[in-house]
């Protein structure tokens, strides 16, 4: 199908083209490359999401009491799972953010540090918005005994 207008416009819809092949392959080149570039930009953007300490009450400090049910050592951040009583007695499952795996090994820490059914003590930065979600801060005894980082 072949349209042509007034000003010498035509607009071929036939499939063929007049391009070399070393054009289309130019062609085919700088799709490729934008592509690509789109791919690693649309990548880059969860790194930008990082939060910090920004969930974190850095004013308060809470001291969690309780039996580890889960350890996570892994990238982008380390993870503790903790079931322990509140005031009331009720069992509140506590999550405890660490840094990254890296960071963590650098001050002692190892990927066996925290066992099922340890019991811990462990000093933490409370989230703001009342969920029982921490941050490391302080002292940690596990099964009664203190770490010390290196």
């Amino acid at each position: 199908m072949v349209i042509t207008f007034q000003a010498n416009t035509t607009l071929d819809f036939s499939g063929e083209s007049d391009e070399t092949p070393a054009e289309k392959l130019m062609k085919t080149k700088i799709h490729m490359v934008f592509l690509l570039f789109a791919g690693v930009l649309a990548g880059a953007f969860p790194l930008l999401a990082h939060h910090g300490n920004a969930s974190y009450d850095t004013s308060r400090s809470v001291t969690i009491k309780g039996t580890v049910t889960q350890y996570m050592w892994a990238n982008p951040h380390v993870f503790l799972k903790v079931d322990g009583p509140d005031e009331s007695g009720k069992t509140v499952n506590w999550i405890i953010e660490g840094q990254n795996a890296v960071t963590q090994a650098g001050q002692g820490w190892t990927k066996n540090m925290f066992k099922p059914g340890d019991q811990v003590v462990i000093e933490a930065t409370p989230a703001k918005n009342g969920r029982p979600i921490a941050r490391f801060k302080g002292r940690i005894f596990i099964n009664g005994q203190e770490f010390k980082p290196s």
